[in-house]
């Protein structure tokens, strides 16, 4: 096993309501010196919640800023204080699609840019979904759009998917989709 670099310095240089940027002033093993920016997530994280409704997955769109247009995809949102990654799922899968998760499985932990960034996302598979709604803090109304699990290979190749953990949620279910069901 490797050692880790050692921190040398570390210091704030920009801060907002979801994430500080820091520098950090490392050297590694080999004497080696370097800077880097890393953001820093304060909370636990994020969630992305993959709800089954019978034989389609649902899906939904709403506008994504970074790149300008509205994306298709799962439910997603942060992980409150004090809220465990579950339960944060859960709520989200009610404020956002107004239906609540008889079962709700964790799929996988996922990092994104781990070399930038701390944050992780935690993959869960909601299924025996039922009518149970929570306000939600969206700035419009989501649209929900039920796919065909059937169809499911299509969505690789969607336009409006870019998103990389959309993507990796597909993968995952795929997966488990081909372990209950081999073909």
């Amino acid at each position: 096993m490797k050692t880790p670099p050692i921190i040398h310095h570390r210091q704030t240089i920009a801060l907002s309501r979801l994430f500080r940027v820091d520098t950090v002033e490392l050297e590694f093993a080999n004497g080696e010196r370097r800077s880097f920016e890393q953001l820093v997530s304060e909370n636990v994280g994020g969630v992305v919640v993959v709800p089954i409704s019978g034989n389609d997955l649902l899906l939904i769109e709403e506008y994504a800023l970074g790149i300008g247009t509205y994306e298709l995809g799962f439910v997603k949102g942060a992980v409150d204080h004090g809220e465990s990654p579950e339960t944060a799922a859960r709520r989200e899968l009610q404020e956002e699609t107004g239906f609540a998760a008889g079962r709700i499985d964790l799929m996988e932990t996922v990092t994104l840019m781990p070399a930038y960034s701390n944050f992780k996302s935690h993959i869960y598979l909601a299924r025996d979904l039922s009518i149970d709604p929570l306000p939600g803090d969206e700035p419009e109304p989501l649209e929900q759009h039920l796919w065909p699990i059937c169809r499911i290979n299509e969505l690789h190749r969607h336009p409006a998917i870019s998103d990389a953990r959309t993507r990796l949620c597909l993968y995952l279910l795929e997966s488990r989709l081909n372990d209950l069901h081999p073909i």
